[in-house]
């Protein structure tokens, strides 16, 4: 139910989790070192001063840490809901009982009450959007254009969010830099790699509780989270299928030990599949139609539209609930059913905790320090897509290294002079 206190409005599900939420949000910062220094130095700097800013994004206790570093610059932050199943419930009350940070974020929310929360967010006029899947910003560029030449610009942390800015671009209807956060190497190489490996199959195994040894699990798409999904899903003993559209990524799956094909050969055949392309119904009527009797099936990358569910409810009776985040949907023949799990939304925020807080450290600090940037050179930038400059990626790692008290060896000026020099050889 949405309250309103003194000081601010905020929509969730119970004020009185706050407690509960603190506690895990305070546990999760013991393994968040980096965006602990970063927001040590923004409270002290302040470099986000007076700015109003709206955070799209899964809000999880790692989210909290960063509304924290936000906060700590002196960022006027409000939170919404980036996917309708992945709010954990005592997070969000614990940032409005603790920590006066705006949330407007319910686990399990309608699409109604999300789409109402994106346009409470942008009501706010911010001057920086953190999005996570560009649907802030998509919806300010089509309701509420007159804010989108006034914004100072605006962040994005997933693959599927970047396709859609550079759409925007392309169209020519982007009025403001953004930064590609998904693309700094200690964003995408970690985050999507190890961290979506391992909590997507602990979303599967919750919801679940099924051996994945000697499974033929398929995994549908081979980007940095296709990756970490194989690998995760070999170490558990699952015989993995990788099915891909580019033929690098392909021959890289091959040479990486895993099977490779179509997908109208890998649905006959697998028992597990996951779905982390970004792209629109990888998973379709025919393929459903082929699966064997009680395949399950789930998505890991953003959007539910990745599985078509419209054509698997055509072609099935009313879905049953078997467990939590666990629907079987049997065919109108009564041949044989298919089991989706988590709605086909995230897997991993649906039926687990998302990424381990170790991870998304490195994550929120591209973020955090992309936010600065963005008040940095304030009207400097050009209203495209940019990267986080190298030098802001390598800080980061370094301070990761450094938190984990681990040191690394330096170019001696020998080296550095020979590295730029083109007269030495054989």
């Amino acid at each position: 139910m949405a309250q309103e206190g003194k000081v601010m409005q905020y929509d969730i599900k119970d004020i009185g989790l706050a407690d509960h939420g603190k506690q895990r949000i305070e546990w999760a910062d013991r393994e968040m070192p980096v965006l602990r220094l970063i927001r040590e130095r923004f409270r002290e700097e302040r470099p986000l001063d007076g700015v109003r800013l709206v955070a799209c994004a899964h809000i999880t206790t790692e989210t909290a840490n960063l509304a924290r570093a936000l906060k700590a610059g002196g960022a006027e932050a409000i939170l919404i809901a980036s996917n309708p199943l992945s709010t954990q419930d005592d997070v969000a009350a614990a940032l409005v009982a603790h920590w006066d940070i705006p949330v407007f974020a319910i686990k399990g929310e309608s699409t109604e009450t999300y789409n109402r929360h994106v346009r409470i967010a942008l009501d706010s006029k911010p001057d920086i959007i953190i999005d996570d899947g560009s649907d802030v910003v998509a919806t300010m560029l089509k309701e509420y254009s007159d804010q989108a030449g006034e914004i100072i610009g605006t962040t994005e942390e997933t693959t599927t969010g970047i396709v859609r800015l550079k759409a925007m671009e392309k169209a020519g209807v982007m009025k403001f830099p953004s930064i590609a956060v998904n693309d700094a190497q200690t964003k995408h190489f970690f985050d999507n790699r190890y961290g979506t490996g391992q909590s997507t199959l602990d979303g599967v195994i919750r919801a679940t509780n099924i051996l994945l040894a000697g499974k033929k699990l398929v995994v549908v798409g081979y980007g940095w989270c296709g990756k970490g999904v194989a690998m995760r899903a070999r170490g558990l003993g699952a015989n993995v299928i990788v099915c891909e559209i580019d033929p690098i990524k392909a021959v890289e799956a091959v040479m990486d030990g895993f099977s490779v094909m179509p997908m109208n050969e890998a649905s006959k055949v697998g028992d597990i599949f996951i779905t982390v392309t970004g792209n629109r119904h990888v998973i379709d009527r025919e393929h459903f139609q082929s699966m064997k009797n009680g395949a399950i099936v789930c998505n890991s990358g953003h959007f539910d539209l990745e599985l078509n569910l419209d054509a698997l409810r055509e072609m099935s009776k009313a879905p049953e609930t078997r467990r939590p985040f666990v629907e079987e949907y049997r065919f109108n023949d009564d041949s044989k059913s298919v089991i989706v799990l988590g709605e086909g939304r995230l897997i991993n925020l649906a039926a687990a905790e998302g990424h381990p807080a170790s991870v998304m450290d490195m994550s929120f600090a591209n973020q955090a320090l992309s936010t600065e940037y963005l008040v940095k050179n304030k009207g400097e930038l050009a209203h495209k897509v940019h990267t986080l400059p190298e030098e802001v990626d390598q800080e980061i790692a370094s301070l990761k290294l450094e938190a984990l008290g681990i040191k690394i060896d330096t170019l001696t000026p020998e080296m550095i002079e020979y590295m730029g020099s083109w007269e030495t050889g054989t």
